[in-house]
């Protein structure tokens, strides 16, 4: 893998960061000492700005380049998931119940890698911000950011991110001009009946039936009231309910989780969720309440931004390695809100084999953090090349 030679020199030192982060993982907004050691690192590299509690707990960095010019934003996200660890590694998390199962600490060392070498070498005409965002996974750090004024506080022209992606082959890019990925939104449905004997159910108002029915129909609303042309995933899952066998339960609950892409369909999916339970509530003889919502919007690249990107990212990886028209994916980003604040693209690097994100046994594959610094440090030359 070509990656640059002087950010393979650190390979043993992003290693040893990225491996701290693991061991300790923070959720949400709560990412103060996680921020504390990029604070720590970016001192040590020599960076001339670092501005703290941004977005709450992120940290924007800026490094200038060796001439007056634009600036440009890197972002790295910096929360952990609440799962269980079960890879068994000596560098396991050391908090029970939480671990960095998505690989954002490889994606701070990423950008950690990248700043280390043009805090070095300068050979670029304007600035760098380098954004580290917390709770991308839950609470919408990157919305955050953006509503502290990040983007116009430090002149932000252009925004670009990266996720790794496990069983991609190892160090494969792919982008694509538009969306990319969807917006999530989240609904809870609370179901009261009447409860009272499993033997006499005559007698009470079950909520389990009610529940059931509100799910089953709620399947109908991708497959009767959405084109097939169009994206659109309804998935329940999360139910609730009752505490032994032979009682009927006062209550239920269950949650769903929205996937869509446009404004129509996301607006549509809402309406006709409302509607199902509202009429199965009325069928039934159950009150129900819906909390819905509105969650991260989709990540939709902008075109000349995406097209760049690919093309570093063929310097880095070749142009077999490069899916520059990739389809778009269901998961959901809260880069999204950035890519609306300013142009920019999101992007996916290949780590090879490995267990999938959001699972106890991930673990992010080191050999993959230069491979990311190389992107972002050359693409900021290319995007800001000295005269």
């Amino acid at each position: 893998m070509p990656v640059l030679n002087r950010i393979a020199d650190y390979a043993p030192q992003m290693t040893a960061w990225r491996r701290h982060l693991h061991q300790h993982p923070e959720l949400g907004f709560e990412c103060q000492e996680t921020a504390a050691f990029i604070v720590e690192r970016l001192r040590e590299i020599g960076v001339d700005e670092i501005h703290e509690g941004i977005g709450r707990t992120g940290v924007v960095a800026i490094l200038n380049g060796s001439a007056p010019g634009a600036t440009v934003g890197l972002r790295a996200d910096m929360d952990a998931l609440p799962i269980v660890e079960v890879t068994g590694k000596p560098y396991a998390s050391t908090v029970p119940g939480r671990m960095h199962a998505c690989g954002h600490d490889g994606h701070v060392t990423m950008l950690l890698g990248a700043a280390k070498y043009l805090a070095e070498t300068r050979r670029f005409a304007g600035r760098v911000a380098l954004i580290f965002q917390p709770a991308e996974e839950d609470g919408g750090g990157g919305l955050a950011m953006v509503e502290d004024g990040m983007m116009d506080r430090f002149d932000i022209h252009e925004v670009y991110g990266i996720h790794n992606s496990p069983n991609t082959p190892f160090g494969h890019f792919h982008t694509a001009p538009g969306p990319l990925m969807a917006a999530v939104d989240t609904a809870w449905v609370y179901l009261t009946g009447k409860g009272g004997h499993g033997a006499t159910p005559h007698e009470t108002v079950d909520p389990i039936p009610a529940a059931v029915g509100m799910i089953g129909a709620l399947q109908t609303v991708v497959s009767r009231n959405v084109s097939a042309l169009d994206e659109l995933v309804i998935s329940v899952t999360q139910f609730h309910s009752g505490t032994a066998s032979n009682i009927i339960p006062e209550e239920a609950w269950f949650c769903a989780t929205i996937r869509s892409f446009t404004p129509e369909v996301r607006a549509l999916a809402k309406t006709r969720f409302h509607a199902i339970v509202e009429g199965h509530a009325a069928a039934y003889g159950v009150a129900a309440r819906v909390e819905y919502d509105w969650g991260y919007p989709p990540t939709v690249n902008h075109a000349a931004q995406a097209g760049f990107a690919a093309e570093v990212a063929r310097e880095i990886s070749g142009e077999a390695a490069v899916l520059a028209d990739a389809p778009k994916e269901m998961g959901a980003e809260d880069f999204s809100y950035m890519l609306e604040a300013r142009p920019g693209a999101y992007l996916f690097l290949g780590t090879g084999p490995g267990a999938g994100l959001h699972h106890g046994a991930f673990d992010f594959n080191d050999e993959a953090a230069p491979v990311g610094a190389s992107f972002f440090a050359r693409l900021v030359e290319r995007a800001l090349p000295l005269a």
